[in-house]
């Protein structure tokens, strides 16, 4: 087999099925044990399920979010989580997919095009090397063009501006993390009618902090130059300064790409496959809950029928990856993140604040997406039922055209 990419999926899913026996080459457009760039966040229980804690560099025990306004209000009280969150130690993960994927032959270079049979796939790399395999799996990331997903109009991106550095005073308390800060009042009138942002942020130790100004969902993706302005603005408003940058972080990842043809000879994993988390914008807790599921059942094909081609094995991998259950929940995830879309901040804000008032256990299974299908219904349902009328009416019938002027519907 041979996987695309060079990232976290493409090294979980080389990893998965190297641990079973199957043959597996590597295409990455870099060397492969390049520094992985991003960050990647994760509830600490997904990790404890997988025990996986060890590949954590940080873990925060006070973890809450604002949905107030700002000011002094009830409203602007702190939420509290209650529930421990991490941060990727990404050297740690890095090399934990590669010592699993240890025999995976990786070949530097990016595919120019594919070419699909019912018995191999064929990969021509712009270096000139061609490929062959019996299966593809495309984990090279969503703007792939060699999967193939109905058009359903604009993809709505979350985007992401971050600052890992110091600064002239604590941005945050020590010792926390915040999940989202929806706080406004550093705002103008003007840029509270224009698309929401909110402040993700983490206290590393040393004096280091991580701050990231990012938006829920817009179509177009909102751009780098206006959430760094709300990020300095934010900053200015707390009269908190940077004093040193370590690092910029820049991030742009669709919310609502449509599922791919699961009928297609090329099979996906990760971003190509659209397993983003529409509620959340989260996909590495499902990388590491799926990918071995995957790779059990393509293991399986090639022990059990070793002269299956591309065509059926893919159809077996896309089976395995979006089964009927999944496919359902995928799509109330996108309906409810159509509408949060139409939703100014004041929404936005009652929303998160009516969410996160559910049992823990069950807004951390929507957010992580392990609910099942009925249990999954079931929390919407008691959200809804616990939601005030404004909400309730944008909810059922989208938000009304005045609330919400400036932000495109995605299809």
């Amino acid at each position: 087999m041979l996987v695309l990419g060079g990232g976290p999926a493409a090294l979980c899913m080389a990893s998965e099925l190297n641990q079973r026996g199957v043959a597996v080459q590597g295409l990455a457009p870099k060397p492969v044990d390049a520094p992985w760039p991003n960050t990647y966040g994760i509830w600490a229980e997904e990790l404890k399920t997988l025990q996986l804690e060890h590949l954590l560099a940080h873990r925060w025990s006070d973890t809450v979010s604002y949905f107030g306004a700002g000011g002094s209000s009830e409203q602007d009280q702190l939420t509290l989580h209650g529930m421990e969150y991490g941060l990727f130690d990404r050297a740690a993960f890095q090399e934990y997919c590669l010592k699993r994927a240890e025999g995976v032959t990786w070949l530097e270079g990016k595919a120019e095009r594919v070419e699909s049979g019912s018995d191999v796939t064929t990969v021509f790399c712009g270096s000139g090397t061609t490929l062959q395999a019996r299966l593809v799996i495309d984990a090279s990331g969503a703007s792939s063009p060699y999967i193939l997903r109905p058009d359903h109009g604009p993809v709505a991106g979350q985007a992401a501006y971050g600052v890992v550095g110091r600064f002239s005073e604590n941005p945050i308390e020590a010792g926390r993390f915040v999940l989202m800060d929806y706080r406004c009042n550093h705002l103008t009138a003007s840029q509270r009618t224009e698309p929401p942002t909110f402040l993700y942020a983490m206290d590393l130790g040393g004096g280091v902090f991580f701050l990231e100004e990012t938006s829920l969902a817009h179509a177009p993706g909102l751009s780098y130059d206006v959430l760094k302005q709300r990020l300095h603005q934010r900053l200015d408003h707390r009269d908190v300064r940077v004093t040193e940058i370590v690092h910029e972080e820049f991030c742009l990842f669709p919310m609502n790409l449509p599922l791919p043809d699961r009928d297609q000879p090329v099979l996906a994993f990760g971003g190509a496959a659209s397993m983003v988390h529409p509620a959340s914008g989260y996909m590495v807790g499902a990388l590491l809950r799926r990918g071995p599921g995957l790779a059990k059942v393509l293991a399986k094909a090639l022990v059990e029928q070793p002269a299956l081609g591309s065509a059926a094995l893919a159809r077996r991998g896309w089976n395995e990856l979006w089964p009927t259950e999944l496919v359902l929940r995928h799509q109330l995830y996108q309906f409810g993140l159509g509408r949060l879309m139409g939703f100014n901040e004041a929404l936005l804000r009652r929303h998160f604040a009516t969410f996160f008032s559910l049992p823990q256990h069950e807004w951390f299974g929507f957010l992580t997406n392990t609910l099942p299908l009925s249990r999954l219904m079931v929390v919407m349902l008691r959200l809804f039922t616990l939601s005030p009328w404004s909400l309730r009416r944008g909810l059922v019938f989208g938000a009304p055209t005045d609330q919400s002027p400036h932000l495109e519907k995605a299809g």
